[in-house]
């Protein structure tokens, strides 16, 4: 077996099972007598409007912002590209476009929210006296920080005039219905962009508390907003949010599933370790290297293989200079870890086709990773203390370029563990 065209196989597999246009039809709601006014946020964002304008039986309207390079011809629906994931004066202005196409809407209009990974930094509408350059040095520091995206989001839902159900709010009394494609661990509807259309169950505490963990001084702005009684966001129960509906059409463990089917049927047996799994890269890393390890020490000659499929989103704590997403960093620490076992191999990717802040997918690591990178020169352990996990797997041939997917659930991790006469 090619092991790293089969893996590549699987990561292809989970990607197409979150394709907009495969998944979402069956999902969109039934004309209403008023308009219906398309609007969405997200990395699929383009792509989920193209699939609701052929799958929809009349007019259509409305503006969907998506990442730059992540556009696609849509006829009706105005798709505007704007920086991810640090937001831009495109985001803002788009984002309050959004806004100001739900307002004057009747009971009879429906508005379809289309959200998906990326939205809480594309759709910026930061709260009253907030720059745009607060928040853009707030995100940095979060991005930096190591916390998970749902700490992250408590704190932006917190600080926007849109987010954490106020678009909702902004839309009444028309109908909203958001369909969404999940990129956050649990599935969790408030967590999803920020949750612009749902209840929030968090708390200025809450996003205070966050900041206060990691060390992260605010600009006085952002202070004074979290600090701001009237800055909480609608809860549970709000009953200006009772003619909002939310429907995934999309998820992490759908993904996973297909690619656990195409083992299968490859005479693989799968194990899927779950979808939401979280925590730093590398210490996520060691846990699996150690799982497959002992896993390889009990196959025996004619066993099938085993492949452990797991998503989730892990987090960096940068501390480097160097190049590489949490998926590659994810990779270095597995290679370092199982240090050349025989018959494993692994593929580290993220959905949506974009490993952080590069240009690759994900990469690969074979059982003779670290040999080819000492026969090159390269200091593994030295690239994984300078974060630098996109260097390493380029200068050995071994990133995953797909360009961007247009969907996004999530991280997507296999190991692939063969017995030893395969």
């Amino acid at each position: 077996m090619d092991q790293k065209a089969f893996l590549r196989s699987l990561f292809d597999a989970a990607v197409k099972a979150a394709d907009p246009l495969h998944c979402l039809p069956a999902y969109l709601p039934k004309a209403p007598k008023g308009r219906t006014i398309v609007i969405g946020a997200g990395k699929a964002a383009a792509a989920m409007a193209r699939a609701a304008e052929k799958a929809w039986p009349g007019p259509l309207s409305g503006l969907v912002i998506t990442r730059y390079g992540h556009a696609v011809a849509t006829d009706t629906i105005e798709v505007v590209e704007a920086s991810h994931p640090v937001p831009d004066q495109k985001g803002l202005d788009a984002a309050r476009r959004i806004l100001e196409t739900v307002q004057d809407l009747t009971a009879d209009d429906l508005v379809i929210f289309l959200a998906s990974g990326g939205a809480s930094a594309l759709l910026t509408q930061p709260g009253p006296g907030i720059s745009l350059e607060d928040k853009q040095a707030l995100n940095r520091a979060l991005l930096k920080s190591g916390a998970n995206i749902t700490e992250m989001n408590t704190v932006r839902k917190h600080l926007s005039a849109i987010k954490g159900g106020r678009l909702a709010l902004a839309a009444g009394p028309a109908r909203v219905v958001t369909l969404a494609i999940s990129d956050v661990p649990g599935d969790d509807p408030a967590v999803i962009g920020s949750g612009p259309t749902v209840a929030d169950a968090t708390t200025l505490d809450d996003a205070r508390r966050v900041l206060e963990k990691y060390g992260i001084e605010p600009p006085a702005s952002i202070a004074r907003q979290l600090a701001a009684p009237d800055a909480e966001t609608p809860k549970p129960g709000d009953p200006r949010l009772a003619r909002a509906e939310f429907r995934m059409i999309a998820t992490p463990m759908a993904s996973l599933e297909a690619a656990a089917k195409l083992c299968r049927d490859a005479g693989i047996e799968p194990r899927i370790l779950g979808d939401a799994l979280e925590g730093e890269a590398r210490d996520l890393a060691a846990e699996h290297a150690r799982q497959a390890s002992d896993i390889a020490e009990r196959l025996t000659n004619g066993a099938a293989p085993v492949a452990l499929i797991s998503g989730g989103e892990t987090t960096v704590t940068v501390r480097g200079s160097g190049r590489g997403g949490r998926n590659a960093e994810y990779l270095l620490a597995l290679a370092i870890a199982l240090d050349g076992v025989s018959g494993i191999s692994a593929i580290a990717c993220d959905t949506d086709g974009i490993d952080g802040s590069e240009d690759n997918a994900g990469a690969v690591v074979l059982p003779d990773t670290l040999a080819r990178a000492r026969s090159l020169g390269i200091d593994a352990n030295a690239c994984l203390s300078d974060n630098d996990g996109y260097t390493f797997f380029q200068r050995l041939d071994d990133l995953v370029m797909t360009g961007p997917t247009l969907t996004n659930v999530n991280d997507f991790r296999v190991i692939l563990i063969s017995p030893p006469s395969s």
